[in-house]
């Protein structure tokens, strides 16, 4: 299983769309979400990045997602880039195999 996080913020692309514009559009990227279901790609949340937060990145949305391989995060990356995201949303991306806090402090020691 992998895991994949996704942070953004509006571009001013998407600010200049009218509200119906924006809404067509979620409606598209919708469709897409219920056809990356199909394969197995699982919505954890999506959530507003609360301002408090300690060490707050500088991204105002996330989304964290669960996949059952590679090559769902190969399919979930084209579909994102085909559905035009990056066109309105600047954005970074965290994945990785699903691993436990031991494995993970064992790879930082071994550093």
């Amino acid at each position: 299983m992998y895991i994949f996080v996704e942070l953004w913020n509006a571009r001013p692309e998407w600010l200049a769309l009218s509200e119906e514009e924006r809404g067509n559009y979620m409606q598209q990227v919708g469709a897409g979400m219920g056809e990356l279901a199909k394969a197995g790609i699982e919505v954890i949340c999506w959530a507003a990045n609360d301002p408090s937060t300690t060490h707050r990145c500088g991204y105002e949305y996330l989304a964290v997602w669960k996949m059952p391989d590679e090559e769902a995060v190969k399919l979930f990356e084209e579909t994102v880039e085909q559905a035009g995201w990056y066109n309105y949303f600047e954005q970074v991306n965290a994945g990785g195999a699903m691993s436990t806090p031991d494995e993970i402090i064992g790879r930082i020691m071994n550093l």
